[in-house]
């Protein structure tokens, strides 16, 4: 007997959407586990919702999700995305930072917009905003670099997490040895900030920048560090060599 074939659902009719919601909701639900939902919990100072997965078996789950909106329209992904972030739950975020990621090749210099609006509106904790930041939003500043300019901007918001991201979004460019001058740039806007989030943000991507420009690194750490706070410097200078360290940390 032929197996049936499992039909793809079209995103862009609202009574499907609903289907696809309910049937990664039903996944995280039906699956969750109270022990890793505790675990979890205990990594966040503010209070995060949480389903219990583990990241790994979310990623499965993701790839599952693929195949059955494979070949539907960006817009109609998108628009999943922004269900999913709406429910401010961990698990939802993640799926929507990997559905969004999975279309970095059709990137174009619209979708900034949507990105930076997820940003301000929906990232409420640091695990939303490094793996939404690190991935889909880095990927589209190396692609269309003239978008940095934003980032700057987003120094200077009142929300902890655009700032923060105004730094993680350049973690992985960072370890590539790109947008140097920038990364000074934005970590000069974030020195003082008081936030021990965005001070770890911006100390993160000055660390990833000393991977391709240690000796920049180091002088720019050695330029600061009287200004710098001390959870910014230690993430800076925290893949440099003792003797760096060393002359960095001196008072």
């Amino acid at each position: 007997m032929n197996k049936k074939k499992e039909s793809k659902i079209n995103l862009s009719s609202p009574e499907q959407n609903g289907e696809v919601l309910n049937f990664i909701r039903n996944e995280l639900k039906s699956k969750a586990d109270e022990r890793i939902k505790k675990s979890g919990e205990r990594f966040f100072k503010e209070s995060v919702k949480i389903y219990g997965w583990k990241t790994s078996e979310v990623k499965k789950l993701c790839k599952e999700i693929f195949k059955k909106i494979q070949g539907q329209t960006k817009s109609g992904i998108f628009k999943i995305c922004e269900d999913l972030w709406q429910s401010g739950f961990m698990e939802e975020s993640f799926i929507a930072c990997e559905l969004a990621y999975s279309l970095r090749k059709t990137n174009q210099p619209a979708d900034f917009k949507t990105f930076e609006k997820w940003v301000k509106y929906y990232v409420s904790n640091w695990a939303a905003c490094d793996t939404l930041c690190n991935h889909t939003i880095g990927e589209f500043v190396e692609t269309y670099p003239e978008f940095i300019s934003d980032l700057k901007k987003w120094t200077q918001s009142e929300n902890r997490w655009v700032r923060r991201a105004s730094a993680v979004t350049l973690i992985i460019p960072a370890k590539k040895g790109l947008f140097l001058n920038d990364i000074f740039e934005i970590a000069d806007m974030l020195l003082t900030d008081s936030d021990d989030m965005v001070q770890k943000g911006y100390g993160w991507m000055l660390k990833s920048s000393s991977q391709a420009h240690l000796k920049k690194v180091f002088d720019y750490a050695m330029k600061n560090k009287k200004n710098m706070p001390r959870t910014a410097l230690r993430y800076c200078i925290e893949k440099m060599p003792e003797d760096m360290k060393s002359k960095c940390m001196e008072k």
